[in-house]
């Protein structure tokens, strides 16, 4: 394809990824002019927590969708390569498995146990990271052939990323609409899953939870959402922070419950949300922890302690964070974060 039109059809997902789409929009308009720059047979496309990684939503594409089960084994199960917490936290967030594993896809556990057998070959992964948070994953995928995913196609991802990144951000991160008429959960949930992680029983309250997933394709993930597979794969406990279709955030907390896993959904509490939208200011973790303790009214001199830095360190996060949010005091900072908070609740 001519350097021009490539060009042109970046610039188009760059559009829509600045257009204010919800995530589920965003994603079905910039998958599809992606794969007129890098063709693939298959895609995987997921939301994630920015705070503890965990998928939130996800979209899997015919034939991924019946092997969802086996995916998330793989992903936070057993070891392999270009898993997506790693991608996120490392130097470059794109790989395919052919250049990390020299052309042997057989080094690859998910290659030989999931890939192979549902005939896909190469697989690019990329983790959507802006502003040091990442904000969603997504995986394409080959048909099984010798030819992989070229390093221009991998170039042409990493330029894409960051800005597939914001957009995500900008869609999990915005107030509800006042016109959404969505009905509102309440109450606290509770669903309880085997050692398999099968549905052993739900209650009422999580059923109505259920019904304001934003996960609408459960195809292969039985009659349960990927997410709650997804955080029922991950460690345990652990919590993960959700925003509904009616606008809604909800939390999911996850326990052991003898040879069960018990995962509860309620409202999230403003000091679980605090933390998701903060990184949505683009903090780095550190001035990350020191607005959420501002807020909650600590001092400088509690910040050193409860922190291990100096007052010079606390200061140049306060300014970098104050420059960030457009404010100029630790009273202005406290206003936004709680009228922002607010907004959501």
């Amino acid at each position: 394809m001519a350097g021009a039109a490539v060009e042109s059809r970046l610039a188009d997902i760059e559009k829509q990824c600045r257009g204010g789409l919800d995530a589920a929009a965003l994603r079905t308009e910039t998958l599809s002019r992606l794969r007129r720059v890098i063709p693939a047979d298959a895609a995987f496309f997921a939301t994630v927590d920015p705070v503890t990684l965990l998928f939130t939503s996800a979209a899997a594409e015919d034939p991924l969708g019946p092997a969802t089960e086996q995916f998330l084994d793989n992903e936070f199960g057993r070891a392999d390569v270009n898993k997506f917490a790693a991608l996120a936290q490392g130097a470059d967030p794109v790989a395919s498995l052919d250049r990390v594993t020299h052309g042997d896809r057989s080094a690859s556990a998910r290659y030989r146990e999931i890939m192979a057998p549902l005939g896909l070959g190469d697989e690019v992964r990329a983790a959507l990271v802006t502003g040091h948070h990442c904000w969603g994953v997504l995986c394409l995928h080959r048909e099984d052939s010798p030819a992989g995913f070229t390093a221009d196609e991998l170039d042409l991802l990493r330029r894409i990323a960051p800005h597939l990144a914001a957009g995500l951000r900008k869609a999990l991160t915005a107030r509800p609409s006042s016109e959404d008429t969505a009905p509102r959960p309440a109450g606290v949930g509770l669903i309880l899953l085997d050692a398999d992680r099968r549905l052993v029983s739900m209650s009422p309250e999580a059923e109505q939870w259920l019904d304001d997933f934003p996960d609408t394709d459960r195809r292969g993930a039985g009659p349960l959402p990927v997410t709650v597979h997804a955080v029922a794969a991950g460690p345990v406990p652990s919590t993960v922070r959700i925003r509904g279709r009616s606008g809604q955030w909800m939390a999911l907390h996850t326990t052991q419950v003898g040879p069960q896993i018990g995962v509860v959904v309620e409202p999230a509490r403003p000091a679980e949300l605090g933390a998701v939208l903060l990184s949505a200011h683009g903090l780095t973790d550190a001035q990350t922890r020191v607005a959420a303790l501002v807020v909650r009214g600590h001092s400088t001199r509690e910040l050193v302690d409860e922190l291990h830095i100096s007052a010079n360190t606390v200061q140049e996060h306060l300014t970098a964070v104050f420059d960030k949010f457009g404010v100029r005091s630790r009273r202005e900072l406290v206003a936004s974060v709680l009228a922002d908070l607010a907004g959501r609740q």
